[in-house]
């Protein structure tokens, strides 16, 4: 097993080998130009974006610039996707997300990570452990997702929550580490923020 397959397979591997930097300045220079194309020039930016990430759907994609990830083939996402600006994915692990997915600014989903003692850290062997996000999630900015971490459907993440652990299906989470605040239930429907409820009627699918 060489080391690119060591790595796919969420095993401890050597990133200098067996062409992986290749993978990476491939996906540096897609990215290069992504970040520099012209915020009018929407259908080559989403044309661009297709081809940077390992799997796409149908229906709305956009990631505002600037937008970073380390190969882009390891990043799977569903339809009706928006992340905002400053996306960074360290997609060594797979990352895969489902449909209808909000990522305020500064969002950092990592799949990477080191030993932790020093030694073995020098040895040059690193890791990805796979994320993965359910469908119907919004996370907050500065939201930092950790390696190995579920997110079930249905869920938020609260602005500046650091997830270490699994969130299940339709909650609220927050903090550092994040953990459940509360259930997201009917009483929810009819607001916009907190307990302000709309004023309008046309929010209802």
């Amino acid at each position: 097993m060489n080391q690119k397959e060591r790595m796919l397979k969420n095993l401890p591997y050597k990133s200098w080998m067996d062409g992986l930097p290749e993978d990476r300045l491939a996906a540096k220079k897609k990215i290069y130009e992504y970040n520099l194309l012209p915020p009018d020039k929407t259908k080559e930016r989403e044309a661009l974006l297709r081809n940077i990430l390992g799997k796409t759907c149908e229906g709305y994609l956009n990631i505002e610039s600037p937008f970073f990830c380390d190969y882009g083939y390891n990043i799977e996402v569903g339809t009706d996707f928006f992340a905002n600006y400053n996306f960074t994915v360290l997609d060594v692990g797979k990352v895969r997300i489902g449909d209808h997915f909000m990522a305020g600014p500064n969002v950092g989903i990592y799949t990477a990570g080191h030993p932790v003692h020093p030694e073995t850290r020098n040895s040059g062997y690193e890791y990805g452990i796979d994320i993965t996000i359910g469908d119907n999630v919004w996370v907050g900015g500065h939201v930092c997702i950790m390696p190995g971490v579920t997110i079930g459907n249905n869920v938020v993440i609260a602005g500046g929550s650091v997830v270490t652990k699994d969130i299940p299906d339709n909650v609220i989470a927050a903090g550092n580490p994040c953990r459940v605040i509360r259930e997201i239930t009917e009483n929810d429907r009819d607001c916009y923020f907190r307990d302000r409820k709309f004023d309008v009627d046309d929010y209802r699918a």
